[in-house]
């Protein structure tokens, strides 16, 4: 099964936001750094939001910021932009007068493209962007890791897709920062997206709160009794990771 179809979101049935304060050291200047340093652990949180909604209905409340899942899970959420099946492209929230989505809710995005604009990064600063689902995905991550996000979840309300970013105690209780996650977690990670495999796994056990001892081809972290062991060839492509 394919990992998007396995981890995000399927079709619909009829205060202001600011950078986690860990990661405000963060300087990014390519879409590549910015996977590198916020989709790891991103995307193991994104695991745990799927294994808590399945495959359960989604229903979203704009005027109240709240998107529900089934009957029993509501959560709030942030609203990013809007693409469209028609045309693939990807329109930021707020540079759509039409999409009728309240102020309150843009501020990530507004956010992210303060940071885009800052750092030369065209995906978080130009209004639209051609795109496929994929980059939704991309942009969910980054999103998701800059605002110490639940997860996020990509919307499908037919005519496109809405990508938004949950935060919720109750998920955040419900992931467990578990040390075998990495064994498969990273693998899939760096099938997905170009990147140095080396910085990211850094950028991944900080995250999770590894101790780092690294050489030239190689890592060694450590956290309490737990051990992450990972090789590299000479461009920083993995060869070996063992926990």
């Amino acid at each position: 099964m394919n990992i998007f179809n396995k981890l995000f979101g399927s079709k619909a049935k009829p205060e202001e936001s600011q950078l986690d304060q860990s990661e405000q050291s963060a300087d990014c200047h390519t879409k590549q750094a910015l996977i590198e340093q916020y989709g790891g652990f991103a995307l193991e949180k994104q695991d745990n939001l799927a294994n808590l909604i399945g495959e359960l209905p989604w229903n979203a409340n704009l005027d109240d910021g709240e998107i529900r899942f089934g009957d029993n899970l509501f959560f709030r959420f942030k609203s990013s932009a809007p693409f469209s099946h028609s045309s693939q492209t990807w329109l930021w929230a707020w540079a759509n007068s039409q999409s009728n989505i309240p102020q309150n809710l843009l501020q990530q995005a507004l956010t992210l493209k303060q940071y885009g604009e800052n750092h030369g990064i065209d995906l978080l600063s130009n209004d639209t962007v051609d795109a496929s689902e994929t980059d939704l995905h991309f942009i969910g991550l980054i999103a998701s890791g800059m605002f110490n996000s639940s997860g996020y979840y990509l919307a499908d309300y037919g005519e496109g897709i809405l990508c938004v970013t949950i935060s919720s105690a109750d998920i955040d209780r419900s992931f467990s920062n578990d040390h075998l996650a990495i064994m498969t977690i990273f693998p899939q990670l760096i099938a997905l997206y170009e990147m140095n495999h080396k910085n990211a796994l850094t950028r991944y056990l900080q995250q999770k709160g590894y101790q780092i001892q690294a050489g030239e081809n190689q890592l060694t972290a450590t956290k309490g009794d737990k051990t992450i062991r990972a090789e590299f060839d000479q461009l920083s492509r993995m060869t070996q990771l063992n926990g």
